[in-house]
């Protein structure tokens, strides 16, 4: 359900998610009262603090108690009414630089070592996954008409392996339709400037490919042609679940929300057994319009998939060779966490590694 919220109900909603991220502690009128220059009455507070309730962006954990986020109040919070921390995204890529020696160190060791200023400077689980190590390249592509506005899309990787798509070509001029030896042709161009341009280089990268080198009279079949390549590259580009370097636990685990055995012991043993699971989540390929794009992911609460964490908050984001995404880093915690520090802590621990991955993989 979709929330429409005026500017009073927005900067009441905005204080009280970030008091009881400080506190943790269920907020009452008064204490915004006294804690925020928000030029209203108590009695106003607690008016608009009972329609954000009733709206389901906060609840009261007992009768008596002040108000509580809920993960949709969690959502509203982070997609309008913050933004990332620049200069702890600063201090971050700081602190990563003055503190990890690309050329000294192994990858291994660089991403362990990531992820412990990560876990520090977030106060929160960290996640690195390591590198996907192979990706398919391609060497041959071919379009071929197989019928009337009917053409088969055939692409063999670096491996060898062959795989084929029947696309339909529409719409076509009718004096063309008539003449197939001109399609025939126009197939064998537009193969040919694929091949030139992508022989050897993932099929991801067709996001980044000059589609307007392509004569105006081949230009039609640019878009279905991304649209095609973009699904045959999902159904041949399976990435292969890594170790995870997991730190910070103990820190985390100290937090007033994981105050339960049993939860602590099914945190840790997904952390610990089901990484495959864990990194299925985390590792979120972008679309091929997206690709070489800088995005942080942000999971809260019920919207994590894996029941041990639907009461955390996972943010995430991939680092990348080139505009290839090959592995992913991300922070876990309640879902009472400094979204502003931990989202740009996340971004910038991502940029760092996709520069440094640049040095291990020229």
């Amino acid at each position: 359900m979709e929330v429409h919220l005026t500017n009073r109900q927005q900067h009441i909603l905005w204080a009280t998610v970030r008091h009881y991220i400080a506190t943790a502690e269920p907020v009452g009128s008064k204490a915004l009262v006294e804690e925020y220059d928000l030029g209203v009455s108590s009695a106003t507070i607690r008016n608009v603090m009972g329609v954000l309730e009733k709206s389901g962006l906060l609840y009261q954990p007992h009768a008596s108690a002040g108000r509580v986020p809920s993960d949709s109040g969690y959502r509203i919070y982070v997609d309008q009414l913050i933004t990332p921390s620049e200069t702890l995204g600063r201090e971050v890529e700081v602190a990563l630089q003055k503190r990890l020696q690309w050329e000294d160190w192994s990858l291994e060791t660089l991403l362990q070592g990531a992820a412990q200023i990560l876990a520090t400077l977030s106060g929160c689980i960290s996640l690195i996954t390591m590198p996907q190590t192979t990706t398919a390249l391609l060497r041959h592509l071919q379009l071929v008409q197989v019928e009337a506005g009917r053409i088969m899309l055939i692409v063999v990787t670096d491996s060898y392996e062959t795989h084929s798509k029947l696309m339909d070509l529409s719409p076509i001029p009718e004096e063309t339709q008539r003449d197939s030896e001109v399609i025939d042709r126009e197939l064998q161009i537009v193969s040919n400037f694929l091949n030139t341009h992508l022989r050897g280089r993932s099929l991801l990268e067709l996001a980044n490919l000059n589609w307007s080198e392509l004569d105006q009279e081949f230009q039609r079949y640019g878009e279905f042609l991304k649209h095609s390549v973009a699904e045959l590259t999902r159904r041949t580009h399976a990435p292969t679940a890594t170790q995870i370097m997991v730190r910070g636990v103990s820190e985390v685990l100290r937090q007033p929300e994981f105050s339960q055995l049993q939860q602590v012991q099914t945190i840790i043993h997904l952390l610990e057994e089901e990484q495959d699971q864990l990194w299925r989540l985390i590792f979120e390929e972008p679309e091929l319009e997206d690709m070489g794009k800088s995005k942080v992911t942000v999971r809260i609460g019920a919207e994590n998939l894996l029941e041990p964490i639907r009461t955390c908050t996972l943010i995430s984001s991939t680092y990348r060779r080139g505009s290839i995404p090959v592995g992913s880093v991300g922070v876990l915690g309640p879902t009472r966490l400094d979204y502003e520090s931990a989202i740009a802590v996340v971004a910038s621990a991502a940029d760092y590694l996709s520069e440094a991955f640049s040095y291990f993989n020229p």
